[in-house]
């Protein structure tokens, strides 16, 4: 046994956060009656609400756990309208009472203000001491209501999670709806039509124990010792082959991807196992996007999408330390849509597919960015939103202390040092949280990178057209230290269209001609000199600029968003 049992990660354990969620099966006796509980412990960020909704869908209650110590986040009240919308039985939970800045009185004002109700009937409980918790799993077993289902119609079961062993196969987790799964049986996956034969089956408590079957309302795993893990699809139905069922449950909608990254093996090689490893993460963890791509600095990979920042460096995390691997991820982009002038649409998830000719105009995706912080830190926080192109929807306050504001704002703004930066003007206090907004036009431009006059498409990257200056003089003076000197002069140009906007020089390495020439008169050493230009001046014209590869790692790699590991 040990702290935090149910984060099996070491990402989780590093970092103090929850990635995963827990599906886990609990005895618990009220007035003489043994009932289970299934618990599903979720994650709380906002890249991970895709692990949340899911988890919804598959509860009849929610428990709102609520830090004594700082109150309501912004990503606890998203979560909560999510709960709200499946309709849930909502227990509200003031959790580390036993902290000495625990302020439990003024956050369970808070909370039922928040949620209607009255501030005693929030529990006041710790996870670390104890205290309050048998209350809290008498009050769940009188509120949320028994699981229903039909006992005598054909199996059902929603599969809302999955896990690959590398002895076992794919293990897959389910709820039961209706009817029952015993060992041995055949089933059939509704969605992919393919039949297996259920060697295991078991509820998880905290460890898997093998049962003798699982029934209505109940939550277990299924092992068919399939490898294929492209056969077992979160959200599907899972019912019998012998007495199958006509209609599948509802499953999940698909998730959206809002942040762009292109993952590459640094050696070629590791392609094949790059593709197996996202194979495998994409079992557990469905909101994970992927399609190959190639690059012509950095060889085959994928372009892969996820929900934020935070979900990109796990991914990147977890491939490198659980398969081995070592990656490059690209810079963050989102997706826009482009319209030419002729009335032709283009889709660009990448800079480079961006269309040549005449725009009439860019369509980029808009996010609504919930912040609460002090009000002491509502000047800060403003000045921040306005600079990166946001505008302001409403602003509330919660308590006397607290507000809530409520931006529209550019995703591509958000995807880098957003967080960063409201991090450290708010000290740390400030929560931020978003969700898609659909789309609106901007004036956008496509700031190209030229090296000796050629187009380098690695490069290229989509900015605001009052951004593009500073962003391309950014680029081309980290270049111009990242790339050796030649033997010639090389020009570093970064150009909107036709028009350049920045330019930096990589300085010819010279050869000391005049060496061997010492007295004499000067036109000798001019001789010498003029013979140089004019060999340099053909050297330039047939000479190539090599990027070596480190300098397009260190231009493309995603330095940027590497401070949100705070996050």
């Amino acid at each position: 046994m040990r702290d935090q049992y149910l984060d099996r990660m070491d990402i989780e354990r590093e970092r103090g956060i929850t990635i995963k969620s827990q599906a886990v099966r609990l005895p618990w006796e009220l007035d003489g009656v043994t009932y289970a509980l299934n618990m599903i412990d979720t994650p709380g960020h906002v890249d991970f609400t895709y692990e949340v909704s899911r988890s919804l869908a598959a509860c009849e209650g929610a428990v709102l756990l609520v830090d004594a110590a700082q109150g309501i986040e912004a990503q606890t009240l998203a979560n909560l309208y999510l709960a709200l919308e499946n309709d849930l039985e909502i227990i509200p939970v003031l959790n580390k009472i036993d902290l000495p800045a625990a302020q439990p009185e003024k956050y369970a004002e808070e909370l039922a203000n928040l949620i209607g109700g009255d501030p005693n009937d929030c529990l006041r409980v710790s996870g670390k001491t104890g205290a309050g918790v048998a209350e809290l799993l008498d009050l769940i077993i009188k509120r949320v209501p028994a699981p229903v289902g039909d006992p005598a119609a054909p199996a059902r079961a929603m599969i809302f999670d999955s896990v690959y062993d590398s002895y076992r196969g794919v293990v897959t987790y389910v709820r039961m709806v209706d009817g029952q799964l015993s060992p041995r049986e055949q089933i059939t996956m509704m969605s992919t039509k393919a039949n297996h034969e259920l060697l295991e089956i078991g509820v998880i408590s905290p460890e898997p124990v093998v049962s003798a079957g699982l029934g209505v309302g109940e939550v277990g795993y299924l092992i068919t010792g399939v490898k294929d893990v492209r056969q077992s699809k979160v959200g599907d139905t899972v019912t019998s082959k012998q007495r199958p069922a006509q209609t599948p449950l509802k499953g999940y909608s698909d998730p959206k991807p809002m942040v762009f990254s292109g993952i590459y093996p640094i050696d070629g090689s590791d392609y094949p196992n790059l593709r197996e490893a996202l194979d495998k993460l994409r079992l557990s963890d469905a909101s994970l996007v992927y399609e190959p791509e190639t690059s012509a600095a950095l060889g085959f990979g994928f372009r892969c999408g996820f929900l934020g920042l935070l979900h990109l460096e796990i991914i990147t995390e977890r491939l490198e330390r659980e398969f081995n691997l070592s990656l490059i991820a690209t810079s963050p982009s989102v997706v826009y849509n482009v319209t030419r002038e002729d009335g032709s649409e283009f889709v660009v998830t990448n800079p480079s597919e961006f269309p040549e000719g005449k725009i009439k105009s860019v369509r980029e995706p808009m996010v609504k960015a919930t912040i609460l912080a002090p009000k002491d830190y509502v000047g800060t926080i403003m000045e921040l939103c306005q600079s990166r192109r946001g505008t302001m929807i409403d602003m509330q306050y919660f308590g006397e202390d607290r507000v809530q504001l409520r931006y529209n704002l550019p995703l591509a703004e958000i995807v880098f040092d957003f967080f960063d930066q409201l991090k450290s003007k708010t000290q740390g206090y400030a929560s931020l949280d978003y969700e898609d907004n659909g789309y609106a036009e901007g004036d956008l431009v496509k700031v190209d990178l030229l090296l000796q006059g050629e187009k380098v498409d690695a490069f290229s990257s989509i900015v605001h057209r009052d951004k593009a200056y500073a962003h391309g003089t950014k680029i081309a003076a980290k270049l111009r230290e990242l790339i050796p000197r030649q033997q010639f002069e090389v020009p570093i140009q970064a150009a909107v269209g036709s028009r350049i906007i920045a330019r930096e020089t990589i300085r010819a390495i010279r050869k000391d001609v005049l060496a061997k020439c010492y007295g004499g008169d000067i036109t000798r050493k001019r001789k010498l000199l003029e013979k140089q230009k004019e060999g340099k001046k053909r050297m330039k014209m047939v000479g190539r600029v090599e990027v070596p590869q480190e300098a397009f790692i260190a231009a493309l790699s995603s330095d940027e968003g590497k401070g949100e590991k705070k996050k």
